[in-house]
């Protein structure tokens, strides 16, 4: 979905890295199991780090099983499936029918226009399953979207629209005892991913006449390190509230993900581009 919330694999030794694929399989899994075999296309790290923080703070029943697919069809993996690999599946199709639904309402693109089409009953079911996961998506990208389209909308307002959303999907159970603290992560990620997004797409969104929410303070002469600020505050909020929660299975992994893995994008920009990372050591 978004491409920021993902492990630094390099640093993950042979049990962790082994730990992370078995998510992201069992989730690529759900996937086809909800929408058929293109379904494994609108697989994302960032649904898989859902999966597995849910899965070390609720340790659902799980299940291990052995298959081939197509990105292994010689040799049978290991995945894991659980509670928590469907949940945050079902909102991988979510988020990805509202990104098509948006592709289309924008420019009117066949790859929208089929990509709703594919996912429409599927995300229907989803809403009905997860109605207050999906009222709270809708109505936030709706206000998002209608937002960006005033002249000079607050940035902080989009990345807040941003964080509403992601906060509701890291909820699974909106009635649970770490409800509050679940939402609190998801929005500050979603707040840094807005914000990161417009941030990396500044140049092409410049070129093609798109909107970017960072216009009007892309003229600051500390336009750089001010962003960097912005995008460190969100994560340190999504951190703070991350570090209550009663996390032990996975922890460093979780970790690995959280304070440095988000960085890598921009990390590897800031490098080609300037020969610096621009971030302090995690």
């Amino acid at each position: 979905m978004f491409g920021y919330i993902a492990p630094v694999l390099s640093v993950l030794d042979e049990d962790q890295k082994r730990r992370y694929r078995s998510v992201y399989c069992g989730v690529c899994h759900e996937l086809r199991g909800l929408s058929g075999a293109a379904g494994r296309s609108l697989l994302s790290n960032d649904l898989t780090f859902l999966a597995i923080l849910l899965n070390s703070l609720y340790e659902p029943e799980s299940d291990t099983r052995e298959a081939r697919c197509a990105v292994h069809p010689l040799r049978s993996h290991s995945f894991q499936v659980s509670a928590m690999t469907r949940y945050a599946a079902e909102m991988n199709i979510l988020l990805s029918w509202y990104k098509f639904r948006d592709q289309w309402m924008d420019d009117r693109t066949l790859c929208g226009q089929a990509g709703q089409r594919w996912l429409r009953e599927k995300a229907a079911e989803i809403s009905l399953r997860h109605p207050v996961q999906a009222r709270a998506v809708e109505n936030a990208l709706s206000e998002l979207w209608a937002t960006e389209k005033q002249d000079n909308p607050s940035v902080d307002l989009l990345c807040n629209l941003s964080g509403a959303m992601l906060g509701a999907v890291f909820v699974p159970d909106p009635e649970d005892l770490w409800a509050e603290e679940l939402c609190a992560v998801g929005a500050g990620l979603g707040r840094f991913v807005y914000w990161m997004d417009a941030w990396e797409d500044y140049d092409a969104d410049m070129r093609k006449h798109r909107f970017n929410p960072l216009v009007a303070l892309h003229t600051r002469p500390d336009y750089e390190a001010f962003c960097r600020q912005a995008m460190e505050l969100f994560l340190s909020e999504a951190a703070a509230h991350f570090e209550i929660l009663p996390l032990e299975k996975d922890l460093d992994l979780l970790r690995n993900v959280l304070y440095s893995g988000v960085w890598q994008r921009y990390r590897a920009l800031n490098h080609a581009e300037r020969g610096t990372d621009g971030v302090p050591d995690q």
